[in-house]
């Protein structure tokens, strides 16, 4: 499937690695549609990227309003072609620490943003995109989902994310099975450490550090590179059920 001229969702598109997809989206003759829960970042990317960028506000764990943004995007856009998973939350907390047991609330909310979220927009979109047209390739959609390298290797205080994260991409093979007969590739990115919000509070040497970790290139991922994968998965009918680690070869230790 080309990019040029179908529509994307893309959420967590306000910041980091949802952003560089949004940018990409539209570099490639893309329309975008950014979900998200801070809205003046959305809505400054928008005017930023004009006509073929459109924000709603969107909680990805909530049924209304997914169904709400789905409808709002048909209705401007006249359909979704592909739908990019971004948006995630993480925490750090030990299965048991100094205050006692993880307290099982901020486990939950991890994983219903993170891994209930995922699914709450894959099986909305896809209900949608079932009802285009098929390409040459006999596509009528494809849906790419977020996971991360704690998928694999969780760190110490990573419980809930990575469980969050492993959820996700052990539903990508079901999910594309499921929705193979409509003609929907499913696809999962596992991203290493790569230069977003969550990094930039930290000194210039403790990113460095960080990037060091990673065997080759020795630096942070920048967020453009899983735009880019992004872009190829779209385009490359014959990738499908997969994930795919984009990370350096890094293998996270415990610590």
């Amino acid at each position: 499937m080309n990019v040029e001229n179908h529509v994307a969702v893309i959420t967590g598109g306000a910041s980091g690695l949802g952003e560089a997809t949004v940018r990409k989206i539209v570099e490639s003759g893309g329309k975008a549609a950014i979900f998200d829960l801070d809205e003046k970042r959305g809505r400054s990317l928008k005017e930023e990227l004009g006509s073929q960028v459109h924000f709603v506000k969107v909680d990805v764990a909530d049924e209304k309003s997914v169904e709400s943004g789905i409808k709002e995007v048909i209705e401007i856009f006249g359909g979704i072609h592909i739908l990019v998973n971004c948006a995630g939350i993480a925490i750090a907390k030990k299965t048991v620490g100094k205050n006692g047991a993880h307290d099982l609330a901020s486990f939950s909310k991890v994983i219903q943003v993170n891994l209930i979220g995922t699914f709450n927009m894959i099986r909305l979109a896809a209900e949608k995109m079932v009802e285009n047209e098929p390409n040459e390739h006999g596509e009528r959609g494809v849906i790419i989902n977020t996971a991360s390298v704690a998928a694999f290797e969780g760190q110490i205080g990573q419980v809930a994310y990575s469980a969050s994260k492993g959820g996700v991409v052990g539903m990508t093979l079901p999910v594309a099975r499921d929705l193979a007969p409509f003609g929907i590739r499913v696809m999962t990115i596992a991203p290493g450490l790569f230069n977003t919000p969550l990094f930039s509070t930290l000194p210039e040497k403790a990113r460095e550090a960080l990037g060091k970790m990673t065997p080759f290139p020795q630096r942070l991922g920048d967020p453009n590179e899983y735009g880019m994968l992004v872009k190829s998965i779209i385009e490359n009918p014959m990738l499908n059920g997969e994930t795919i680690r984009l990370d350096g070869a890094i293998r996270m230790q415990p610590k």
